[in-house]
């Protein structure tokens, strides 16, 4: 069974995708469909952006054959305006999935955070983090790519919970070693390699910023 996660933007859309063979699962693919510029220097028509968005995940879906999709559910905006576009890329993203007959699924953020990580208040440096504990190191060029692959690991969770399960209680015994080394200044995004000094090779992803 493969899972594509899509999590839709009107300028940056994440796609990510797994696949659960018996009680395993491992990462297909996961990228971003680059829309329009994120400094706004140079604007794309939004109907623009919508058709690329729509020729861009058929082509996605076409190629890695997914049977089921998840996509993000809409729960806020920064405004009005911001809520409208998102809600018609998501559009977009759906349109696709029913028009290839794929199930289509839908997760809010904090659900897919829960099922992932083990709390709903994680921050995405530390979703990524333990997707690499699930699915094994990744190079994620944005924060939609593991936003998206996030979503579909969730949904495999309804199928498969082992992996998880055991990243997950990795976690919880990480988090219970930064509470005892919080007298010596450590915590739990230093035991995860998080810190500047410790990500070195690894490719820096700024996670602050949403699409």
């Amino acid at each position: 069974m493969r899972i594509l996660g899509v999590d839709p933007g009107s300028r940056l859309t994440g796609f990510g995708c797994v696949q659960l063979s018996g009680r395993q699962m491992t990462a297909v693919e996961h990228g971003t469909l680059k829309l329009a510029s994120t400094s706004g220097k140079q604007e794309v028509a939004l109907e623009q952006r919508l058709l690329d968005l729509f020729l861009g995940l058929t082509e996605i879906i076409d190629r890695l054959k997914p049977d089921i999709l998840v996509v993000e559910r809409v729960f806020f905006a920064k405004n009005a305006v911001s809520s409208l576009k998102l809600g018609q890329a998501r559009g977009v993203v759906i349109v696709c999935g029913a028009l290839k007959g794929l199930e289509i699924v839908e997760y809010s953020p904090t659900e897919v955070k829960r099922a992932v990580v083990g709390s709903g208040t994680a921050d995405k440096m530390q979703v990524a983090r333990v997707l690499e504990m699930i699915l094994g190191r990744q190079e994620f060029a944005t924060a939609d790519s593991s936003d998206a692959l996030a979503l579909a690991v969730c949904h495999g969770q309804q199928f498969l919970g082992g992996a998880a399960t055991q990243a997950k209680s990795a976690l919880a015994g990480m988090a219970k070693s930064a509470r005892k080394s919080s007298r010596k200044g450590k915590g739990l995004a230093a035991l995860l390699g998080l810190t500047p000094e410790v990500v070195g090779d690894r490719r820096r992803v700024d996670f602050s910023k949403k699409s």
